[in-house]
């Protein structure tokens, strides 16, 4: 299902999934905070914290420890992402106007606070040189179950080229997910489809994926499509890379040397059933 955001998000915490509340089907506490300039921020809850910077300038203060990160493009910036254990006390000094997306999960296991710093985190290009292009976009991994083992969830980031498509080919898992859109310029829009329905999704809206749901997306010509994206891991199964399973019918689309129309050409093909 989508969440949509009927407006712009108000300073504060705006609480999306609630582990125990609104959506804890998703196994998650998602939400976005917004800080004025000058303002601080503390935290200290029993559960595992992670804050993505979307945008502006904070100084992230833990145990002794003190940095100042900026980010003004969520687009055209690898992200900035502060993660810790449950009960370590943060403190976040708003320099200027500043958003997070902060995700949070029960955690018992003692870790090392971690700031995530752009340099930190790796950018890769998916889909770029198969297809035509037609599925090429900007994935950014902050930590998952390869990474972080200690950490009972995954954060990253996706950003879907003007036109063009994600989380393709179309696949599930037995995790539940969220997606958390932007889009530039900020009018755009995209499509999500969940097995079989497909809706149209817009700046600030939140999807929200059960788990074995089927799921691709796409982005509007001339939109660029950002999302966020957040799983839990389960008891004995963490999310890692490879826990992407495809549609059986779509896996010759993994080939990188699959030939698609016009470059082969088309057929009659008798009518197929759906898996």
């Amino acid at each position: 299902m989508i969440v949509h955001a009927d407006k712009a998000f108000p300073f504060g915490y705006t609480s999306i999934t609630e582990l125990e509340g609104v959506h804890a089907e998703m196994l998650l506490d998602f939400g976005i905070l917004k800080l004025r300039e000058g303002e601080v921020y503390t935290c200290s809850l029993d559960l595992e914290r992670a804050w993505m910077l979307v945008h502006g300038t904070a100084e992230f203060i833990w145990k002794g420890n003190q940095k100042r990160e900026s980010r003004s493009s969520c687009i055209d910036e690898p992200p900035v992402v502060l993660h810790a254990p449950k009960k370590v006390p943060i403190q976040i000094l708003a320099v200027t106007d500043c958003e997070f997306a902060v995700e949070r999960c029960v955690n018992d296991q003692e870790f090392s606070v971690v700031l995530y710093g752009k340099e930190d985190v790796g950018t890769e290009i998916f889909g770029g040189g198969t297809l035509q292009e037609t599925s090429t976009r900007t994935v950014r991994t902050v930590f998952d179950g390869s990474t972080a083992p200690y950490s009972n969830m995954v954060m990253g980031e996706v950003i879907t080229h003007p036109g063009k498509w994600s989380s393709y080919p179309p696949h599930d898992h037995p995790h539940p997910e969220i997606y958390h859109y932007r889009f530039f310029p900020s009018q755009g829009f995209g499509v999500s489809i969940m097995d079989e329905d497909a809706q149209v999704v817009h700046d600030g809206d939140s999807l929200l994926i059960p788990p074995n749901a089927t799921h691709a997306q796409g982005a509007a010509p001339g939109y660029a499509m950002y999302y966020i994206w957040m799983i839990p891991h389960l008891p004995g199964n963490k999310w890692l890379p490879s826990t992407r399973y495809y549609r059986k019918e779509h896996t010759w689309l993994l080939d990188p040397k699959a030939d698609i129309w016009p470059d082969v050409p088309a057929k009659f093909d008798s009518p197929t059933k759906r898996e």
